[in-house]
């Protein structure tokens, strides 16, 4: 007996010696890995912070073995979620702003104004979030309150899209904006004949903002990872960046203080930006892509600067505009085309969307693989559907949320058919990106699946759901928040999905999103993120 034992000993020490050295094994899951067959697994490791293994926690105990082990204690895994279309770092700066969202009428603007100046006395008072759409009178607020309570302080707050700006007569006149000013690609707002102080898209350009410091743009960044990491988002992409953020990012990345992956967009609106970066090609480390141009193809619906076909239907001969003309997207793309660099276009209004797609058809002709993506793909005629057979639609699905309400007074009954019309892109083009847009939206991407698949407001409106033929499944919805997204990124090798050999991006939730009632969806919190195997929240 004693000899048996003994050899059983030695057995089990020569087993266990073999076991290979992991960073972290996380077991008694119930992880959502996202691969190719969408396989469940309830265990993984990780090394040198990637997926070494993903199985059973049987198997993968006795493989492995750490001094690091997370019992999952069966919470729900899922892929490092992507954001494939937000404004991160304008995020983090705002919250060193005036924050205006949820505000219920004008005067509530002017009330966070006050107490915003009151605390902070700047000499230049920014801020932005505010919605007339969510007002009980649904016009562009004008000017007079702003300059009877700051007569010499220069005020300047945006809509909640960023395609509108309400500024005071002091911030006009540091600009040589005038009744008569003419504006391409955008709107100075006039009521009787007189300056409202509302500018639309191109016009808001005439403002000239203080800049921002270098330890502000700094905070801004480590604020919005913050933010950004306890939803469980892993990976940004940034939807217009200059040189000088870029750079900032990846100096922080390379500092290890920001840990966050972004993929950055580089903003398409200066020529010598575009050139700088075309001659010196791609730009890719395990955290930071630069490989894709932001371009704006019109403004938004809200402000009625969305580009249509025919006028709007709660706006007399009003057809909003394209930010430059035909022939500027037409030079844009074939520079773009003749790089390997990725063109990423906002277009909301059906008409942007057509001369787009015409565009990138026109350019891209047989060139195969590049991805190229219209952002919000907001509302398209029926024939212009199956131009995305190649064209990648990255779509927001809380703006279809957040619009309903008021859509289809803006575009009537017919043309709301072709408006946030996700289950019909993703059946052309087989896959479909999906972001929040934030923060015109709220960061949370719970709140995107609860869009995308429920299609309801948070207090249950409408009550069977809002165009539900576009509704996605949970699974495809997933896939456009990992996976897809990745694609979106050409980063589909890399990350997207819990797969041996990728990189070790995950965030644990409080609930299986993916079988609870829908109506608890929203409900859905990030216990733990974790990028490269780091528990960063």
């Amino acid at each position: 007996m004693k000899k048996i034992f003994i050899y059983s000993f030695l057995i089990t020490f020569f087993i266990s010696c073999k076991k290979e050295k992991a960073d972290l094994i996380v077991i008694n899951s119930n992880t959502y890995t996202v691969n190719k067959s969408f396989d469940k697994a309830n265990a993984f490791a990780i090394k040198d912070g990637k997926f070494i293994a993903v199985g059973s926690s049987k198997e993968i105990q006795e493989k492995y073995e750490s001094s690091n082990i997370v019992d999952a204690k069966n919470q729900t895994i899922l892929p490092g979620l992507i954001d494939v279309h937000c404004h991160f770092y304008r995020m983090g700066l705002q919250q060193q702003k005036v924050s205006l969202e949820g505000t219920k009428n004008y005067d509530e603007v002017l009330e966070k104004l006050v107490a915003f100046q009151k605390e902070k006395n700047t000499s230049f008072i920014t801020g932005r979030g505010w919605d007339q759409n969510d007002w009980e009178v649904k016009e562009f607020p004008t000017k007079e309150k702003l300059d009877a309570l700051f007569p010499t302080i220069p005020v300047a707050i945006g809509r909640v899209d960023g395609h509108a700006l309400l500024v005071n007569q002091a911030t006009l006149d540091l600009t040589e904006i005038s009744k008569n000013t003419k504006v391409s690609g955008g709107e100075i707002v006039l009521k009787d004949g007189k300056l409202t102080g509302v500018l639309i898209d191109a016009a808001m350009d005439f403002v000239k903002f203080p800049k921002t410091s270098k330890k502000q743009a700094i905070k801004g960044l480590l604020d919005a990872q913050k933010t950004s990491f306890s939803y469980g988002l892993t990976t940004v992409d940034d939807a217009g960046l200059d040189r000088n953020t870029i750079e900032l990012i990846d100096s922080l990345q390379q500092a290890k203080s920001l840990k966050i992956r972004v993929y950055a967009m580089i903003s398409g609106d200066k020529q010598d930006q575009i050139n700088y970066y075309i001659n010196k090609g791609i730009i890719k480390t395990d955290r930071l892509n630069v490989r894709s141009f932001k371009v704006y193809g019109d403004g938004a619906l809200g402000s009625r600067g969305a580009a249509m076909r025919k006028p709007y239907s709660d706006r007399e001969n009003h057809f909003g505009a394209l930010i430059y003309t035909p022939r500027r997207y037409q030079e844009i793309a074939r520079q773009i085309a003749a790089s390997e660099f990725q063109m990423n276009t906002h277009a909301i209004g059906d008409s942007a969307n057509t001369w787009l797609l015409k565009t990138y058809k026109n350019v891209l002709k047989d060139k195969k693989n590049r991805r190229w993506r219209i952002e919000h793909a907001q509302i398209i005629t029926e024939e212009d559907f199956a131009k995305f057979d190649n064209i990648l639609p990255s779509v927001q699905p809380t703006h279809a949320t957040s619009d309903m309400y008021w859509a289809e007074d803006r575009v009537g009954k017919e043309r709301i058919k072709g408006a946030y019309a996700f289950k019909k892109l993703l059946n052309i083009y087989g896959k479909i990106a999906l972001g929040t847009d934030f923060p015109v939206e709220q960061v949370n991407p719970f709140l995107t699946f609860y869009a995308a698949t429920i299609r309801k407001d948070l207090d249950n409106y409408p009550k069977n759901g809002y165009q539900m033929e576009n509704a996605l499944t949970r699974e495809e919805t997933l896939k456009g928040m990992t996976i897809w997204a990745a694609y979106a990124n050409f980063e589909e090798a890399e990350k997207g999905s819990i797969e041996v050999g990728k990189f070790a991006d995950f965030v644990i939730i409080n609930q299986d999103i993916m079988t609870v009632d829908g109506s608890q969806i929203p409900k859905t919190k990030a216990v733990s993120t974790f990028v490269n195997g780091e528990k960063v929240y």
